[in-house]
């Protein structure tokens, strides 16, 4: 085990090396929690920050529709149960399209849970929830969304923890036509996020502090109705996540290494998954949960 999670840390680490960091001032706005959200060293550095008044947030100038995104969090460290850090993507309307991360607060000792879905035309329902392998509240993590027309990829350090492939073909709906803003907050979700709202705030904790840093986009700018992105031949590295061009994205999935990491990643971290919960769906699992092997 101790030599697997040697291997994922070299190739998370050489991946990093290589991201190229955004500036966000020129990337994002602040959009609400007044003085609780701040840009800071000159645009490298973003903090949201939480407390008994209110949470705050941001979200991405651009829309994009398809890509990779990739930031690094450091997340509320000692208790922050009740919290809930919320990193997504987001088209808007009642039919909206979404892509989300969110990291739910702990008691000072005990893992963070890391909640995944995916929304489509409004429905989503297709929860994985994730403990990590690390400590995200100890230093920067990099947490990737790869959104391609035939599949989404949930990346931690590189390492996929999640797999959403478009099954249109058996009519599951997938997220292709609606441009996305990246979006993320820091609110107090304490009547469900830790324990299913058995643990509350303790706001003498207060204010509670998110950390964001190295965004990049590989992706499609979408602007008056149209895309960025022109065809392009790609290929895709032995290891399954390198890109060898900066659209290697628009066609990459997982090689057998890659479905190795993520069955790692599902056998031992994976504490929910709506495919497995009989109870939810007596009727039958949802069609894209029969064909799946993830």
């Amino acid at each position: 085990m101790l030599k697997i999670v040697l291997f994922f840390l070299s190739v998370s680490c050489s991946f990093m090396a290589a991201a190229s960091a955004g500036n966000f001032y020129r990337d994002f706005d602040l959009t609400w929690g007044d003085h609780r959200a701040k840009i800071l060293d000159g645009g490298n550095l973003l903090t949201l920050s939480l407390d008994q008044i209110s949470g705050s947030g941001f979200q991405s100038k651009r829309e994009y529709l398809f890509g990779r995104i990739d930031m690094q969090l450091k997340l509320v460290a000692g208790n922050s149960a009740g919290t809930v850090t919320a990193y997504y993507l987001s088209s808007e309307g009642p039919n909206h399209d979404e892509i989300d991360f969110e990291f739910l607060g702990n008691l000072s000792g005990d893992p963070y849970i890391v909640h995944t879905n995916v929304y489509t035309q409004g429905k989503g329902g297709r929860e994985q929830q994730f403990y990590l392998w690390f400590d995200p509240t100890k230093n920067f993590h990099t947490y990737s969304i790869l959104w391609n027309p035939q599949r989404i990829i949930f990346l931690v350090d590189n390492t996929p923890i999640r797999v959403f492939n478009n099954e249109e073909s058996i009519g599951v709906g997938f997220p292709k036509k609606q441009p996305m803003k990246l979006y993320s907050s820091l609110w107090n979700a304490d009547q469900w996020a830790t324990k299913g709202g058995l643990i509350k705030t303790d706001w003498s904790k207060a204010p509670f502090t998110a950390y964001y840093k190295s965004f990049n986009a590989n992706a499609c700018v979408w602007s008056r109705g149209s895309s960025s992105c022109a065809n392009s031949k790609s290929t895709q590295r032995p290891d399954g996540f390198g890109i060898n061009n900066n659209n290697g994205w628009q066609t990459q999935g997982l090689n057998a290494p890659g479905r190795r990491r993520l069955r790692w990643v599902q056998r031992y971290y994976m504490i929910y998954n709506y495919c497995t919960d009989l109870k939810r769906f007596p009727q039958g699992r949802p069609r894209e949960c029969r064909r799946s092997r993830f």
